[in-house]
């Protein structure tokens, strides 16, 4: 992946992290477990690193995706910023906030219907992420790759698990999102530490 490409508009997408299954709780309604809750921050620190920072965020409207992207979101500012002093060029600025859409049609959707959402990002939008689910996940970013790295192509195509994430990179930007139009550039799967691991 170009990390240092910053003028090609990319599609972040990310498969929720793990999520629990307790008794009497709605699919919708099921928590991240304790394996997604160390995980989800491993997401943002990896797309962090990688320079991939969206200033747009689709997330589906189950709770397990909502608490992903805010253990992501948490991850995504600078480490540190060193004050200016005297002389100095300004501090770095920490980059704004995205905005972030609660979308239900990304819930239980079929790739198609992601699509069909994603049709609508403005063209001044240069990164977004969508949060969704699997199969949804899986099947949108393997219809949109027409080509990209052979690797993460084959990965992606082998398992998609919770807490993995794709990155594509759309040549013609969001008015040419169509199946085979875009490039994936890069496919990880980050984890968190393991439980008492320092």
């Amino acid at each position: 992946m170009n990390a240092s490409d910053d003028t090609s508009t990319r599609l972040i997408v990310l498969r929720h992290a793990k999520s629990a299954w307790p008794e009497g709780v709605s699919d919708h309604e099921r928590p991240l477990a304790g394996r997604g809750r160390r995980d989800a921050p491993a997401a943002g620190r990896w797309l962090r690193q990688q320079r991939c920072v969206p200033d747009l965020v689709i997330c589906s409207t189950s709770r397990r995706t909502r608490e992903t992207w805010e253990l992501v979101a948490g991850e995504l500012q600078p480490e540190y910023a060193p004050p200016a002093t005297r002389g100095d060029h300004a501090a770095p600025v920490a980059p704004a906030a995205p905005d972030v859409v609660f979308e239900p049609r990304i819930y239980a959707a079929s790739a198609s219907a992601v699509l069909q959402v994603l049709s609508g990002i403005p063209e001044r939008c240069r990164t977004a992420l969508v949060i969704g689910h699997q199969p949804a996940v899986q099947d949108l970013v393997l219809a949109l790759a027409g080509e990209g790295d052979g690797e993460a192509l084959e990965r992606a195509g082998g398992k998609f698990p919770t807490s993995a994430v794709a990155v594509l990179t759309l040549p013609g930007g969001w008015a040419r999102l169509e199946p085979g139009a875009a490039a994936l550039t890069a496919f990880a799967v980050p984890r968190g530490p393991a439980p008492g691991d320092h």
